[in-house]
C-alpha cells in the first residue's frame, strides 16, 4: 500500500509540475480553503 500511495503522489507531481492550468487551480483551491493568499495575490490586491 505504501508503494501505491507513493507512486500516486509521484504521479499527481509530475502532472503538475507539466500543467500550470492545473498548478494554478490547485494553489487557488488550497488558498481558498485555507483564507490565506501568496504575496503576488496581496500586491493585486491592494492596488
Amino acid at each position: 500500500m505504501n508503494k501505491m500511495a507513493m507512486a500516486a503522489l509521484g504521479l499527481g507531481a509530475a502532472y503538475l509540475m507539466r500543467n500550470k492550468n492545473a498548478r494554478n487551480k490547485l494553489m487557488k483551491q488550497v488558498e481558498s480553503f485555507t483564507g490565506t493568499f501568496s504575496p503576488k495575490n496581496e500586491s493585486h490586491s491592494n492596488s
